[in-house]
Parts: C-alpha cells; structure tokens; sequence
C-alpha cells in the first residue's frame, strides 16, 4: 500500500512518495512537481485547480481563490462567483488533484495520506486539515508539521550524525522556525515558534502598497481585475528582484500604463516591520530550547520565500553565517512528508529512523486566584503541557476547589501563552460532582494527554469519591467574526478610565505579558507575581503609589530580559 506525503501549501502544493529506497516526488498532469494553491470555476461548473486556476486570478477573479490556507480552521466563507466554500473545502479540491496525479503517476489508486501543516496551527486548523484530506476521499491518521518535515528530508539527506540546526520556513502564507537536533537516527524536535499570518504574499501585498502609494491610487476604488493585475505584477516584481539588484514593477490600468522602480535597500527600508516579525519567533524558539545562535551547526531555509535575496541577508545577519539550501527550499517539506508516509507504511528502509515532535502550545485550564482586595477571581490560566513539550505526552495537575459548598466544578480547557484566559483559545470544556464542603477540602486531578497528530484528551478524577470524566476535545475554537471579537473589545474598553490605560503603564503591562509568554516553568510564576503587584498598585488609583511601582517593575523587566543577538 503506497501512502502519500502531502505538503498542502499557501501558494504551491506538492505530492511524495517513499519508493522503497528514496523519497520520490511526483509530477501534475503538466509536468510540473509544484501544484499552485488555487481554486476556480470554470464557465461550465467545473472546479479548475493549479496552474490554470491561478492564470485566473487575473482574467476571472470573482470566479477564483488563492492563500485560504490562511482561513484554515475559521468558518469564514470564501466565494467562487456566488456558489461559498469554507477553507477546507477549497484545500479539499487540491489534495483531490493532487490524489488524481498521484493515481495516474503510480497506476493505482491511492487511499491514505500523511499530510504537513504549519507547526504554529492551532487544534481548530489542524482538524481543518484533516477534514480536508477526508472531503478528498483520503484516510488521514497523521499531520506532520511542516518544518519538523524538513528537519526530516535535511537529517536522512546526508546531515552530521550529531548536529543541532534551524529550520526557518517562510512560505506563501505562514512562517515557522523549528530547532532540532540529530543524534545517529534520532530526530528530536527541541522548540518550535511562528506566526500563521506571515509569508511570502505578505512581501507581495508590501509592493502592491508601495505602487498604489507611489501613484496615490485607492486600492478600494480600483475593481478585483485591477487589483489583480496589481498583485500579479507585484509578485512579478517580487520574483525580478530576486535576480537583481533593482526592478521595475509595470501595470495597465484602463488607459495608463504606470511603473514603479524599486532596489533592494529600498525594499530592506520598506519591509522592516516584517523583518521584525520574522526575528521575533526565532529568539522565543532559541529562548525555549535554552540556546543561542552561536550554539547551532546550520540554518536551513525552507519555503519559497525563502528564496529572495532579502531573506538571505537578514538570516544571515541574524545568525552569523550563510544558511544551507541544499534541498529546493519548495520541494523541502513534501520530502520530508514522503519520508514520512514510508516510516507510517513501515518501510523496512526507514524503521530505524525516530522522530520526535512537540506540542507547539501550551496546555492548561482556568483557576481562581485571590486579588488584593481580598476577592477570589477566576480567568487566571494554569498550564498543564507546556508549549515544546516533547510528543506524545500525559500530565497530571492536581487543583482544589474555591468556594465553600462547591457541588460541581467545571474544567475549562485552553491552548494559548496569556497568563489570562481571556486571551487564549477556548478548546472545550467539562463538569464533574464533588461532595460539598469547605474551600480547599475536595480535590480533583486533571490529566491531559496530548499526541502526535494534536489530538487531546482531558481525564478528571474527583479524589474523594473516585468520580471520573473524560472528553476528546473535537470543537472548533477561533471561529469568531474578526469583527465581532473588535466590537467585544471595543465595549470593554469603553466601560472605563483606569491608570492602567495611561501608554507608560500600557506598555510595562504588554511587556510583562510578553516575557510572560515567552517564559516557561518558575519564570512564569515570577512574572505572574511581578505583573499582579503592579495591577494592585494600578488598581490603587493613585499616581504617587503607581510611580515607584513602574519603576520596580521596569527594573525587574530589565534584568531578566536578555538580547539573544
């Protein structure tokens, strides 16, 4: 039985296969390995993928969709003229084709598949993708994330036996950094980091913005043709400067024919907002993985954005030395998922081979703690896995119960790094029964066990009486309206003026929550107390009180922030 190794891209797809003796990729009806990442409707009805989907972004972009790999896990709607389709019904016509190319490569039917997906998705997005390879008709058992793929095609294609790299993967729509080591055929994951809203069409949309700007045009008042134009010319631009050292970007937009000029340092100028959000999840992956740059053998770029000259040069920088590519960065992934669907199919060749991965969030529930008032508030988060924690992995938490008389307690489940619920992804929730009596007296051990495919399972155990409960978490987080979420936020922060609110004490808070997400273990408790200190000064609501207690906490933000570059 062959299984397939998908890599399900933002801009390109590809399809992998182990041989028996070498992963080998396979090729579209056109020829190509790369399958574009696009959707649309052909004047007939019928459903158009790849190459010649993404020729109609232009002609006919009502009519087609690009980059929903974004929207992966939403319930947002994506249109082809008026018929909606949820993200992963769109990535299902993908996989489809790329099963369809599968089947006449191999000249058999293809049932199974091993499918990537960003390291930094969430559960929601991760059972998004699931579903999209069952709407395909394939059997899905395992997700493997991206860069943990390409780890894999790097440590089977002639790496050290001993050796600790990065792998940086910039692609269409997501960004992810993964540090792994190799020990003779042991691949360990050590920390991953990313951010599911960073990639190449990012660098793209930043040009289409530099051309309108340049010649004061509204892209609201341009149609979806004219913007299309704008954004193929702007990728075009892209790709050019990419081979040089200056570009001109031209388009015809109804009787004008406008260019605009760009070099690389005027690029490095215009995109350092994204640069800085491409730095930030390295420095938490080196921080959790308890290195520094100097400590790593090798960066390895993955991803085709990788590609451009602009990258080179700021991971570079970042690290010191020049990155390997010595795999197409586009090809990197859908190897590594071949070599892994051959590991699945336990191929002989690869049985030797261990993989280990990590749980790319942290884990945890919603407890009650005390204020300095004196009253008990709920809303606090108590991880239980924390974020790369090697996988498969169980842990036990043992918490009590806040109010007297409590008959019940219920176990909410959250994923996220805020110390404050509210800030974090619920995933589900459960009740169980408790005796009644005093605060403190009854106790409940909550086990979580998280595994390879990001599946987790919740085990409450009330301790008196032996009462257990279970659940599967299978809902579907983050589905909110992105404007719904703003109106909440909006009514909350016009409910009052607070010290708090003032920029100075607004940003000694972001700060705290930052170092706080990026902390593990007693570091984190620290915070916590650090950061509820400070509160209780602010909640004071007096400036004489709330100076000094900025300044302490200034301080202390100071001292334990250290520069990984």
């Amino acid at each position: 039985m062959t299984i397939l190794g998908i890599d399900l891209g933002t801009t390109n797809s590809l399809a992998c296969y182990w041989d028996g003796d070498k992963p080998v990729l396979i090729s579209n009806a056109l020829g190509s390995v790369l399958t574009p990442s696009v959707v649309s409707l052909g004047e007939d009805g019928q459903i158009l993928v790849g190459q010649i989907a993404k020729e109609r972004l232009v002609t006919h972009p009502q009519l087609s969709a690009a980059t929903f790999k974004r929207y992966m896990g939403s319930r947002r709607e994506l249109h082809l003229g008026t018929l909606p389709f949820l993200p992963e019904e769109l990535s299902s016509f993908v996989i489809r084709s790329l099963k369809q190319d599968a089947e006449a490569f191999l000249g058999k039917e293809v049932t199974e598949a091993v499918i990537s997906v960003p390291a930094y998705f969430n559960d929601a997005q991760r059972r998004a993708t699931k579903r999209a390879g069952e709407l395909a008709g394939l059997k899905v058992e395992r997700l493997i994330n991206e860069p943990t793929a390409a780890a894999t095609a790097y440590g089977l294609h002639g790496e050290q036996s001993e050796t600790k790299f990065i792998v940086f993967d910039l692609g269409g729509g997501t960004f992810d950094v993964s540090i792994v080591e190799i020990f003779e055929n042991l691949l360990e994951v050590r920390a991953v980091a990313g951010d599911n809203y960073l990639g190449g069409e990012d660098f793209t949309e930043l040009l289409a913005s530099l051309f309108l700007q340049h010649h004061q045009l509204n892209g609201e008042e341009l149609n979806d043709k004219e913007l299309a134009v704008v954004y193929k010319q702007a990728e075009q631009l892209k790709q050019n400067l990419s081979r040089g050292k200056a570009a001109e970007m031209r388009c015809v937009l109804g009787e004008r024919e406008l260019t605009y000029s760009l070099t690389h340092d005027k690029l490095e100028k215009e995109a350092e907002g994204l640069l800085r959000r491409l730095r930030y999840p390295v420095v938490r992956a080196l921080q959790d993985a308890s290195l520094r740059p100097e400590n790593l053998d090798a960066v390895i770029l993955v991803g085709g954005a990788t590609r451009m000259p602009l990258i080179h040069a700021f991971v570079s920088k970042l690290f010191g030395h020049l990155p390997a590519c010595s795999i197409n960065p586009d090809e990197a992934v859908a190897i590594g998922a071949g070599i892994q669907a051959g590991m699945k199919a336990r191929n002989l060749a690869l049985k030797e081979v261990v993989l280990t991965d990590v749980c790319p969030y942290t884990l945890g529930t919603d407890i009650v703690r005390e204020n300095a008032a004196g009253y008990k508030e709920s809303g606090y988060f108590f991880p239980i896995i924390e974020r790369n924690t090697v996988i498969p992995a169980s842990r036990i938490k043992r918490l009590y119960t806040s109010h007297n008389n409590q008959k019940a307690i219920e176990v909410e489940v959250f994923q996220g790094e805020s110390r404050l619920t509210k800030n974090n992804i619920e995933l589900g929730r459960l009740e169980i029964p408790v005796p009644p009596g005093p605060a403190g007296r009854e106790a409940i051990d909550i086990r979580f066990t998280y595994d390879i495919n990001g599946i987790l399972e919740v085990e409450v155990t009330a301790v008196s009486t032996g009462v257990k409960r279970r659940a599967v978490i299978e809902e579907t987080p983050g589905s909110m309206p992105q404007a719904e979420i703003e109106a909440r936020l909006a009514a909350l922060a016009a409910l009052k003026i607070h010290p708090r609110d003032k920029q100075e004490n607004q940003l000694l808070l972001a700060r705290g929550e930052r170092l706080y997400e990026e902390a593990l273990g007693d570091t984190r408790e620290i915070i916590a107390l650090w950061l509820a200190a400070f509160e209780q000064a602010l909640d004071r609501q007096e400036e004489r009180k709330i100076k000094p207690a900025a300044a302490v906490l200034k301080q202390r933000l100071d001292s334990l922030e250290q520069g990984y570059f």
